[in-house]
Formats: C-alpha cells, sequence, structure tokens
C-alpha cells in the first residue's frame, strides 16, 4: 500500500479525483502520476498511471483503469454532466510528479515552470539531480545547481533526449 505522501500533489477539482481514484488504482498493482482535468463544455479528464512494478505499461493496463476509474468516478460524480476520461501511461517525456519520479531520472533533461517567479523567472531547464518531499533540484545548462520548493512548481516533465529513449527502452530479448 502506497502511503499518502507518495502520491502526486493536486488542488481542487484534480485533488477530488485524485483522491477519489488513488485508492483503486494502487489496489490494483498501479501507481497514479498525475490527474489533469481539461475543457469546459465537455470536460476531458485525464488519468496518468505507472504500474507499480515497473513492467512496461500496456493498452491492457488502460482499459483495466478506464473501467475501474469509470465506476468510481460514476459513484463519486465529481463532474456534473457529461466529461469524458482518458487513460494513459506516463510515456518517456514524462510529468514529475512525485519524488520517486525526481530519483529515479535523476540525471536526465528536464524543464519546468513555477507558480510564482524565483530569481525573476517561472521557467528553468536542466538536469534533474532529485528531490525530496519538500524540494527538487535541477543543474541548469549553466552549470548551476539551483532547489525549487516542490509546492511552487506547477509542472514538471522530462525531456525527449537520444539519452533519455536509450535509458527508458526495453531490454532485449537474446537467445
Amino acid at each position: 500500500m502506497f502511503l499518502q505522501h507518495e502520491r502526486p500533489q493536486h488542488e481542487g477539482l484534480e485533488g477530488r479525483i485524485a483522491e477519489a481514484v488513488a485508492p483503486t488504482i494502487e489496489h490494483m498493482g498501479y501507481e497514479l502520476v498525475r490527474v489533469q482535468v481539461s475543457g469546459k463544455e465537455r470536460p476531458v479528464v485525464q488519468i496518468m498511471a505507472d504500474r507499480a512494478d515497473e513492467a512496461p505499461f500496456t493498452v491492457e493496463d488502460c482499459e483495466a483503469i478506464s473501467h475501474a476509474v469509470g465506476a468510481v468516478l460514476d459513484v463519486e460524480d465529481p463532474i456534473k454532466g457529461e466529461w469524458t476520461l482518458e487513460v494513459s501511461s506516463a510515456g518517456i517525456d514524462r510529468p514529475l510528479t512525485r519524488t520517486k519520479d525526481w530519483n529515479r531520472f535523476a540525471g536526465h533533461l528536464a524543464q519546468l515552470e513555477l507558480l510564482v517567479p524565483q530569481e525573476g523567472r517561472k521557467r528553468f531547464k536542466g538536469i534533474a539531480l532529485g528531490a525530496d518531499a519538500e524540494t527538487a533540484r535541477l543543474r541548469l545548462e549553466d552549470g548551476t545547481d539551483m532547489s525549487f520548493p516542490r509546492g511552487n512548481i506547477r509542472r514538471a516533465k522530462l525531456v525527449l533526449t537520444d539519452e533519455l529513449i536509450a535509458a527508458t527502452a526495453a531490454p532485449t530479448q537474446r537467445n
């Protein structure tokens, strides 16, 4: 079972949805990476997940999560009216929403956007150096190491590079 602090941080409607669906997803052997709601007329609820065993994420995983989460959201009814559910893997150029994501992908290029400017800027790009519960760290392109309060990070994600592709490629089978 996963502890609350290991889940990604969400607020408002996305927070209520995450709170409702995370226990079900975790019970099924998955980890919640992100909940995002977009659109006004017919909102789209995007659930991004990983397999807890770190095995490759499949279409069948998406289907299983979609059925389970759809049932939970039908009961919880956090969005009035019609809405659409999308379930996906975090992908290669994944969002960095949890401490474990920052630490797992330390050494790879990442970009982040802040809620409140730091040193006069809201956007930063550099090599992920890891994180703890309060702070995420990047080595900027000029070699400067910077720390960012996790609560001030609006969004952060990996940047697709050849190194990242090589590091996340499935191992080849040899006979």
